[in-house]
């Protein structure tokens, strides 16, 4: 076994993958240790400290391959709303990737970043905060269905092989400008829901124009309270769980210590900006997702509330090689 440490990070070139590594690797914490960035599609640039392996974990060589030697396993691969492949990813390669582990001497902890699609996110009623102990509850579609199986598989391995492992349950994570193109009108809507299909292309591009903000109304007419959290608040929490003993075999929401409440939102950008805001009647419902637990526990606190979420997104100016991905499951 070599002397020293390496953590293995799946789906290394997303938006998680890369902001982890940045601190990671200028984290005095770790200085002695080594990435080993796992990439399918996008790939990173090699380093002293950053080794690549490429290839997906649906493969069970690949997996045995980019596990060897590691002793701490990131795990934020997935393949979103995509039929065809997520079953493959989701469920096939993190078996490949827990079995790998559990035969390795070098194996010390696999942190999942899990998400609030599996406790059904916006899509059904929640009279009380969710909070860890809450039953899965996946909305419809593939995506929520892996991240529900996902959990459990974690949690099996805990049953029957005693594996250290950490699940990080995550709301809809926000960096850049994300923030601001999720409130857009127009066809450059960040993820969902597409406000313009709501309200109809031609009020919607009214709204452009003025640059309006939607207030997201539940079935009763109320603005709905959504989850978010920063991409820099979730590295932290991650890198305080590495090597925690209370974070052995436990499932932490990381969120914001308050969920967006539209109605307030749309307030702050009319006193802060001057934007106007439009109702818009939708069928999701407000959830309050609890983050007491990774607070207690892992002496998290997160950095980012409503109005810092804000006021980071529209200030933010998003250079021009580098693209949006607008798509996003639910």
């Amino acid at each position: 076994m070599s002397e020293t440490k390496r953590v293995l990070v799946t789906g290394a070139a997303g938006k998680v993958g890369q902001a982890f590594i940045r601190r990671f690797l200028s984290d005095p914490r770790f200085e002695g240790w080594k990435v080993r960035a796992l990439c399918h599609n996008r790939l990173l640039a090699p380093t002293a400290r950053l080794e690549v392996v490429r290839g997906s974990i649906e493969h069970s060589a690949v997996a045995r391959e980019a596990v060897e030697g590691v002793s701490h396993v990131l795990h934020l691969a997935t393949s979103k709303e995509t039929p065809e492949s997520i079953m493959d990813v989701a469920v096939k390669g993190m078996f490949w990737l827990l079995e790998a582990c559990r035969v390795s001497p070098a194996f010390e902890q696999f942190i999942l970043i899990g998400g609030d699609a599996g406790v059904g996110h916006f899509f059904y009623p929640h009279p009380v905060p969710v909070t860890e102990a809450q039953k899965h509850s996946a909305y419809p579609g593939c995506y929520a269905l892996s991240k529900v199986l996902e959990e459990v598989m974690l949690e099996q391995y805990y049953v029957q092989v005693d594996l250290n492992g950490c699940c990080l349950r995550a709301p809809w994570i926000m960096e850049k400008d994300d923030f601001k193109a999720q409130l857009s009108f127009g066809d450059d809507v960040f993820g969902g829901p597409r406000w313009r299909d709501l309200v109809g292309a031609e009020a919607a591009e009214g709204h452009v124009r003025s640059g309006a903000v939607p207030v997201m109304l539940d079935p009763d007419g109320k603005p709905v309270k959504r989850n978010f959290v920063h991409v820099e608040d979730l590295v932290a929490a991650i890198l305080m769980a590495i090597g925690h003993e209370k974070a052995r075999q436990q499932t932490f929401n990381i969120c914001m210590d308050e969920p967006v409440d539209y109605g307030e939102l749309a307030s702050y950008l009319e006193a802060t900006r001057g934007l106007p805001s439009v109702k818009v009647k939708t069928p999701y419902r407000s959830t309050w997702l609890d983050n007491t637990k990774a607070r207690f526990l892992l002496g998290w606190r997160p950095q980012y509330n409503l109005t810092r979420l804000a006021d980071a997104a529209f200030d933010h100016v998003r250079a021009p090689d580098d693209p949006r991905v607008t798509w996003y499951p639910g």
